[in-house]
């Protein structure tokens, strides 16, 4: 397949066209996307709703990945344009989650562990005519699931402290619904909060403006849980 033309940038990652369905997905700091391409396969082999992965286009490098190219607005979009309520997001989030927590590891032999997105937010969930779909999983790993719904919480949390935050958003309101929907999942305890702040806080990919707010927000989600 050959590389089109751009379709837009992320903060780490550039989208290319592609031939027929597909799109090709560029890590602009030499990322090695092996790893999460890995993780992907698994998911969609168990069934996860993940973008479909492609066959490699012409000049692939190992920072591309090439990807179903999925129609529909973000979750982040369906939010601030009022087709979602915060309950409903929240519903969409807590079982997205939950899904995939359900799976078993890929490969730690902790039968407690499950893989973790560690970065999902309503701005990788994509709402397909298919249904959702998760997107970005540069961040995923094993662990313990609480410490993936800590993470959501606390990405949530920055956000609502965010100046630039349009008024109309509704995220205060998404972090309480959906704190309250991990209540039976079993919440996010205090030490998974405290692990997620910790691992948010190496994250090089953070704004001064998100590192900022990091210890407000993480007392945010605190507050919320009691």
């Amino acid at each position: 397949m050959h590389i089109g033309p751009l379709l837009g940038s992320g903060r780490t990652a550039d989208m290319y066209e592609l031939d027929g369905p597909w799109v090709l997905r560029r890590y602009r700091d030499g990322t090695d996307a092996t790893g999460e391409l890995a993780v992907m396969s698994y998911l969609s082999a168990s069934g996860y709703p993940v973008p479909r992965i492609g066959p490699p286009a012409d000049g692939a490098l190992p920072t591309d990945l090439v990807l179903q190219r999925l129609t529909g607005p973000t979750l982040a979009e369906a939010l601030l344009a009022g087709s979602l309520t915060a309950a409903e997001g929240a519903g969409v989030l807590a079982g997205l989650l939950r899904e995939l927590h359900s799976i078993p590891s890929r490969l730690s032999q902790d039968p407690e562990h499950r893989i973790l997105h560690l970065d999902l937010h309503p701005e990788n969930v994509i709402l397909s005519p298919e249904g959702p779909r998760v997107t970005d999983w540069l961040t995923a790993a094993e662990g313990p699931p609480a410490l993936d719904r800590a993470m959501s919480a606390l990405i949530l949390a920055q956000l609502a402290l965010a100046p630039s935050l349009p008024a109309e958003a509704p995220v205060r309101d998404l972090l309480a619904a959906l704190l309250s929907g991990f209540g039976a999942d079993g919440g996010v305890p205090a030490e998974a909060l405290a692990r997620a702040t910790t691992l948010r806080g190496t994250d090089p990919r953070l704004t001064a403006g998100e590192r900022a707010v990091l210890d407000e927000a993480a007392c945010m989600v605190a507050g919320l849980t009691r």
